[in-house]
């Protein structure tokens, strides 16, 4: 059997296993928590006759407890770790830096201030109610980045979006702390969002963030095949053929999306985006149309578990998902690099 043809039958089998193991996840999202709930309430609360789970009553406080907490919670989970690990892999492939995530272009931090701004000028306490202003701050910092880097030769070359990246970081982050500083209950509603958590969200956020994620997953799926050439270089993808700036606008358009929403409902959790496609790379090689899939796939299965064991080992109260993913993440993002030679870019 020729080698490529196996190739693709292992790359595909893992990509089966891991949706396999994304479900056990959310099985086990739903069943744990500070209080266990057997499977077979778990059953009656996902199956509801003639209508949406969220919508049927509940007869029980399990019930109450799957269909308003935690069908919500895993959900947002799931959506937002695809959003961020495909958005990881965009983000290296396209500026060729194996260290970049979200927030090398100032994603995180435009978000971020305005969340706080918005929490101070407005009083907001609810996600819902500011998740609009974090994702227009991450889409603005966007765009702003991408406009910078282009002045001059016209070009958005990897180098020079780093560069603007990191002085739209430094600027928006001494603003959001001038913001934060102003007003106490600010300060409170804001560092509840920008630890990055998963919980206190319902259903309507989800709602809210769900297309403009499912717009920038379309993106995404334009923009992969493009990466494959660009990674031979500028020079060699513009001799193929390659308009390098409709390229890097297609695929920063996805990752402003995909980043941008994610952030609003969950808060700043970069090192999904960081850590996940070093892992699938480890596992698919350089070949970007399977390296995006994986990396959405282990982002979700990564953000999941995070969030279970946080609410594991700090019971009755819960750590959010943005410190256990720092916590355990880190650790063997060291041990990945110690112990495996990374597949360059």
């Amino acid at each position: 059997m020729p080698a490529p043809v196996t190739t693709r039958r292992r790359r595909l089998a893992g990509l089966l296993l891991l949706v396999a193991i994304l479900l056990i996840a959310v099985a086990a999202s739903i069943a744990i928590g500070s209080r266990m709930l057997p499977l077979g309430t778990v059953y009656d609360a996902l199956t509801c006759p003639g209508g949406w789970p969220l919508s049927c009553p509940s007869e029980s406080a399990g019930e109450q407890i799957v269909r308003e907490l935690r069908l919500p919670r895993t959900g947002l989970a799931i959506i937002t770790g695809l959003a961020l690990g495909v958005a990881g892999a965009l983000i290296q492939g396209f500026t060729r830096n194996p260290l970049a995530d979200a927030g090398l272009l100032g994603l995180n931090a435009g978000a971020a201030f305005l969340a706080a701004l918005s929490i101070y000028l407005f009083g907001f306490t609810s996600p819902s109610q500011y998740v609009w202003f974090a994702f227009a701050g991450s889409a603005i910092a966007g765009v702003v980045v991408f406009g910078v880097s282009a002045i001059g030769g016209g070009k958005a070359s990897p180098l020079s979006l780093v560069l603007a990246g990191a002085a739209m970081t430094a600027l928006l982050t001494a603003l959001t702390n001038t913001v934060v500083l102003l007003d106490a209950s600010a300060l409170d509603t804001y560092r509840h969002w920008v630890v990055g958590n998963v919980a206190g969200h319902d259903a309507a956020v989800f709602q809210q963030v769900l297309p403009f994620l499912l717009i920038g997953a379309v993106l995404s799926l334009a923009a992969t095949p493009g990466l494959n050439v660009l990674s031979l270089g500028d020079d060699v993808a513009r001799g193929l053929g390659v308009n390098l700036t409709r390229s890097r606008a297609i695929g920063l358009a996805a990752v402003v999306l995909l980043t941008g929403a994610a952030t609003a409902a969950v808060g700043p959790i970069a090192f999904i985006g960081l850590m996940v496609p070093h892992i699938a790379r480890t596992i698919t090689g350089p070949d970007n149309r399977w390296l995006v899939p994986y990396s959405g796939l282990l982002g979700a299965i990564a953000l999941l578990l995070a969030d279970i064991i946080g609410r594991v080992i700090a019971r009755p109260t819960e750590l959010q998902a943005g410190v256990m993913l720092a916590a355990l993440g880190a650790p063997f993002f060291v041990y990945l690099v110690r112990r495996r030679k990374l597949v360059s870019l």
